[in-house]
């Protein structure tokens, strides 16, 4: 049986660049940074350890999704235990915010937003 997901593809436009994002300004760690026949297997994971991120070049022809402003890009929503602090601590290390935490009806949500302006989902964690 499926016991869990271990790995999910994050397309970027710069593997450097959206490396030095993930550790340095969110506090993963590089869990695997291959080269292979031209390419690069990068995977980075968060504190937690799972799933892991396999940060991957974005195809020329693959253009990041079309969303309304106030939605995500991404379908990877990212949790923590206070949503304030880690939104304070984050901006401080050069995180920039689409969204700061904001109470909605089914819990709290912000937006960040990667290095390529990719918007991903931070929601805290229990009842906060």
């Amino acid at each position: 049986m499926i016991s869990g997901v271990q790995k999910v593809i994050v397309p970027v436009d710069d593997q450097e660049k959206a490396k030095e994002f993930w550790t340095e300004r969110l506090g993963f760690a590089v869990a695997s940074d291959d080269r292979y026949d031209g390419g690069r297997w990068l995977e980075v994971a968060p504190p937690d350890g799972t799933p892991l991120l396999v940060l991957t070049p974005r195809r020329p022809d693959e253009p990041r999704r079309e969303v309304d402003e106030r939605l995500p890009h991404s379908d990877l929503f990212f949790t923590c235990a206070d949503i304030e602090a880690t939104h304070r601590e984050l901006t401080g290390r050069g995180v920039r915010f689409h969204t700061p935490p904001t109470r909605m009806p089914f819990g709290w949500w912000a937006m960040f937003e990667d290095p390529d302006g990719t918007r991903y989902v931070l929601t805290q964690s229990g009842d906060g």
